[in-house]
């Protein structure tokens, strides 16, 4: 072979090798982490789990093909928490998932270069997780829980319902967390396609329910205006 026409062949095969990196990379099996703090048998756990896991479908992640996921419950338990936050560190994945504060608390404190995507966490700046919410910074980002804006709305929706109560017992109005776990699966994606944690916005809770519970208003003897109820999303009777 002549040099110019192996130049050109290597030129060739420089230009398409990205393409294939890309490819390779894309189809090996890749794994993450997910720290619950429920226990596995808790109902409002399984549903999150089922969000998270439609999101990194509709994304195109399949366990067993492309995605293996680690699931951890561990029931609050703080030891628990720990022991697997250690387990992670010596066997690392490619992102963990950390599901509330005191797993997040933990977790930053051992875990330095392995991507963290918090889910259901309040005040990560204030706490000392982030630098801010604009540009976390280090590697960890995620979607917050609670606003605290949200107790005005909250003593709002009260005060239609009972201007001269003076305690709470009786509505909820707050994020829903199936939504935050379904939407955390678009970071996982973008991580594991290369983005950089540091430069992925924390996001506030996007989606809201509001229920009220008129068994407890009945007890209270409240009645509670058509207003008010034409609002929830969830009407307990």
């Amino acid at each position: 072979m002549k040099r110019r026409e192996f130049i050109a062949l290597l030129g060739c095969w420089a230009a398409t090798w990205p393409i294939a990196a890309r490819a390779q990379q894309s189809d090996r099996m890749r794994r993450i982490a997910v720290l619950m703090l429920n226990a596995e048998d808790d109902q409002e756990g399984q549903a999150r789990v089922a969000a998270f896991r439609q999101g990194l479908q509709a994304l195109g992640w399949t366990e067993g093909k492309n995605l293996r996921i680690d699931w951890y419950w561990t029931a609050g338990d703080v030891e628990r928490i720990r022991s697997d936050v250690r387990e992670l560190a010596a066997h690392p994945p490619d992102i963990i998932v950390a599901n509330g504060r005191p797993i997040l608390s933990e977790a930053v404190q051992v875990i330095h270069s392995i991507p963290i995507v918090f889910v259901l966490v309040n005040d990560p700046v204030g706490e000392g997780f982030i630098s801010s919410l604009a540009r976390p910074g280090g590697n960890v980002t995620g979607f917050t829980f609670f606003e605290y804006t949200m107790f005005g709305k909250s003593l709002e929706l009260l005060k239609k319902v009972a201007p001269a109560v003076r305690r709470v017992g009786l509505m909820s109005y707050g994020p829903e967390t199936s939504d935050l776990f379904w939407r955390s699966a678009s970071y996982v994606d973008r991580i594991l396609k290369g983005a950089n944690p540091a430069e992925l916005p924390a996001q506030a809770p996007a989606k809201f329910e509001f229920a009220i519970n008129l068994k407890t208003a009945m007890t209270l003897g409240l009645t509670v205006p058509p207003t008010a109820i034409a609002l929830a999303d969830e009407v307990i009777e």
